[in-house]
């Protein structure tokens, strides 16, 4: 839990108001010290109470973020965080649920949680850390590190092909999919704020840099090149949320636009962005379902109200 309701000031946080044990567990230069603070000012901007927001974490240089971040944390198991995130804001909807995951942990191990959670569209925030490599594991190939590509743990260039996180969300359900990068402190936190502003699922797919294990494709210089923003006049909010045909219209341009990306020519911004009003949320309450939270479990001594004896009467053999 969090010491100091007011220890998140609403101020833009930088790299040298932070001492440098916030990033002793990161490597100089590691993409991730750019992210933990675009992270502390969209919380900051975006007004959050910290006792009220929770960051979920899994496995991996990424998933340290929740120890730097002055808000309720959980880290969970490899793969596991989305689903871990979807019961915490579905027992309590008052919470912000923010995941900060690594591009092994969502889209391989958790790939399978990654698709599924579009069909359910629960309101929480999926920040991932992209940098194409298991970088706590020595680099390994990540799933979306492209085909020809070499880093120092292959022995020789990628075999495989890289997936496409951004298309398979915007496929899956996700109504807001959205790419930054992690030197561009300025440009994540808006895109963050933004994120958590919206009403439903989000992603924001964050290319990183990993100084240690893929220095040549992921350092600042080559995201300054290489990742360009959205071309002029591209619109991918949808304005009539009942509008389904400006709806499939808007997925259909952000994934032409993906379409034809290259990995030395991508984009970043908001591809696609649907205030869509049917979260899992609003479907439970529909249905007459109320979050556990609202349940009362115990009298004003603290003595648990609940009576098991049907529970437990169901065990008996």
């Amino acid at each position: 839990m969090p010491t100091d309701v007011n220890s998140i000031e609403k101020k833009q946080v930088t790299m040298s108001s932070l001492t440098s044990n916030e990033f002793n567990d990161w490597c100089s230069g590691c993409g991730d010290s750019g992210i933990v603070l675009a992270v502390k000012n969209a919380i900051a901007g975006a007004g959050l109470d910290p006792n009220k927001t929770v960051i979920v974490s899994g496995i991996g240089c990424s998933s340290k973020l929740p120890h730097l971040v002055n808000v309720n944390g959980v880290h969970t198991l490899h793969g596991r965080p989305i689903p871990f995130a979807e019961g915490i804001k579905l027992a309590n909807p008052e919470l912000t649920v923010i995941i900060d995951s690594g591009d092994g942990d969502t889209y391989g191990i958790g790939a399978g949680h990654f698709v599924s959670a579009g069909r359910r569209n629960v309101d929480i925030k999926l920040f991932v850390h992209n940098n194409e490599v298991y970088a706590l594991t020595k680099g390994q190939a990540s799933p979306t590190l492209p085909e020809g590509a070499k880093v120092k743990a292959l022995p020789a260039p990628n075999i495989n092909g890289a997936l496409d996180p951004l298309a398979i969300a915007l496929m899956a359900g996700y109504n807001f999919v959205a790419r930054t990068q992690s030197y561009n402190v300025k440009e994540q936190t808006d895109i963050m704020i933004k994120a958590i502003k919206h009403k439903g699922l989000a992603l924001v797919d964050i290319h990183q840099g990993c100084p240690t294990y893929n220095p040549e494709f992921t350092d600042a210089a080559w995201f300054k090149q290489h990742l360009i923003p959205l071309p002029e006049g591209y619109d991918g909010i949808v304005h009539d949320q009942s509008d389904m045909k400006e709806v499939n219209e808007k997925k259909l341009q952000a994934l032409n636009l993906l379409l034809n990306e290259t990995p030395e020519k991508m984009y970043s911004g908001i591809l696609f962005q649907w205030e869509n009003p049917d979260t899992f949320e609003d479907r439970l309450i529909a249905r007459g379902i109320e979050p556990p939270m609202s349940h009362e479990i115990s009298d004003k001594d603290g003595k648990s109200t609940v009576d098991l004896t049907k529970v437990l009467g169901d065990l008996d053999v």
